[in-house]
């Protein structure tokens, strides 16, 4: 459970990433938005663990930052400001089940069938809490939301594949740099010059790179290398609860009976998806056995994981 606590740290900081970006971020710069949340996050993940990459990592950091950082952020900035918030989710929300085939070719980590009712019934719970049947949907909206999730989900997994041998606060930082100096020069070119940033833009964007972004996707690395993709996947699932609790928190909205049921589905799916091991240790535990002289029995070799 302890890796499960450390990877849901990620879904609730970019819950609050959505709120913070739309009401304190400028619209009109996706490119230089995503260049000043993911370059800052870098450079201090980088003054923190001061390594740089070596060999096959300093492509591996480019193919990763493009997928997990430049690009995905572009989508998802480009998503949020042509659909509502509410189809935006539910079709990120199909992340989970996303991550686990293709975590099945490229990390040998075959579906559960816990995990796929799991990711069912989560996406029946997001799609109970934000979709009312009022939304103008965007085509354009929706495959950028939809290319922005299989893009991370295909990242994310290779990131699985590629780190055992990296520790996870190098392997998240080389990925932010390299995002970040990919974003800048292409920012400029598209954007023309960077935007104005008073004093409370500024403090957003310190939120976002700090919190939503460095912290975030460390836990959410470390994650995917303790726990299985399709866990992690469900995890992901408290993103959209944590956006509507932040609107019933902040913006006084109530909650309806009907995302009440939701928010419960989206938990029953995040408890489907929690590791097999932590569900069967109770029943593993079996008193040792005496041999018949006496002697103590010996211990069971560890599990390899």
């Amino acid at each position: 459970m302890r890796w499960a606590a450390v990877t849901a740290v990620a879904p609730v900081a970019w819950g609050t990433n959505y709120f913070v970006t739309r009401g304190f971020l400028p619209p009109d710069h996706a490119l230089y938005g995503a260049a000043i949340r993911a370059l800052p996050a870098g450079l201090v993940l980088l003054a923190l663990c001061r390594k740089l990459p070596r060999g096959a990592w300093w492509w591996r950091s480019a193919v990763l930052g493009l997928l997990n950082v430049s690009v995905f952020f572009a989508l998802v900035y480009i998503a949020s400001q042509l659909l509502p918030t509410s189809v935006a989710s539910t079709v990120m929300a199909t992340s989970p089940l996303t991550m686990m085939l293709i975590a099945w070719p490229l990390v040998s980590e075959r579906p559960r069938g816990a995990h796929l009712a799991g990711a069912a019934t989560g996406l029946a719970g997001v799609c109970l809490m934000l979709l009312a049947g009022t939304e103008t949907v965007n085509v354009a909206g929706v495959l950028a939301s939809a290319a922005a999730m299989v893009m991370s989900s295909f990242g994310y997994i290779l990131a699985k594949r590629w780190s055992p041998d990296v520790d996870v606060l190098a392997a998240t930082t080389w990925q932010l740099v390299a995002g970040g100096l990919f974003l800048l020069p292409v920012a400029a070119a598209v954007e023309g010059p960077p935007p104005a940033l008073p004093m409370p833009t500024l403090l957003a964007f310190a939120y976002v790179a700090l919190v939503a972004t460095a912290l975030a996707f460390v836990a959410w690395f470390a994650g995917l290398r303790h726990l299985p993709a399709g866990t992690v996947g469900l995890i992901g699932l408290l993103n959209p609860a944590t956006g509507v609790l932040l609107g019933t928190a902040i913006a006084g909205e109530a909650l309806t009976v009907q995302q009440l049921c939701g928010l419960a589905l989206v938990l029953t799916g995040v408890v489907l998806g929690r590791p097999a091991r932590a569900r069967q240790r109770g029943s593993n535990q079996a008193p040792a056995h005496p041999v018949p002289d006496g002697r103590a029995a010996p211990k069971p070799a560890p599990c390899e994981h």
